[in-house]
């Protein structure tokens, strides 16, 4: 009984240390995850409409956008001018700040764009 307390005990620590490693892994997936590197912004489409989206790299977006490879929207209107942009959200607040905005009439829009320039 005396040699097998050692080797249930070594398994047993195994166990633990793999568990614990697993939980820190998926600890620092969460922080990751949680980083608040997402950006949303507005264009001013050529036609003179609106589109609002989300982006972790907005320029790259925009050059993407203004080249026609962006968003079926803004292919069809071109040119397309960034007028807003609100950093430093993570993913989930970043996509409900968009739906806010897709949500509001044009006028709240207008006024949004207009208090930060």
């Amino acid at each position: 009984m005396d040699r097998e307390l050692p080797q249930i005990w070594w398994t047993t620590a195994i166990q633990r240390m793999n568990v614990e490693t697993k939980y820190l892994r998926m600890i620092q997936r969460m922080k990751k995850r949680g980083q608040k590197e997402w950006t949303v912004y507005t264009l001013r489409c050529g036609d003179g409409s609106l589109y609002t989206g989300i982006a972790k790299n907005v320029q790259a977006w925009v050059k993407q956008h203004s080249e026609g490879r962006g968003a079926t929207y803004t292919r069809t209107r071109l040119p397309v001018t960034l007028l807003y942009q609100q950093e430093g959200l993570t993913h989930s607040k970043a996509l409900i700040r968009e739906a806010q905005i897709k949500a509001m009439p044009r006028s709240k829009k207008e006024e949004i764009i207009l208090t930060i320039a």
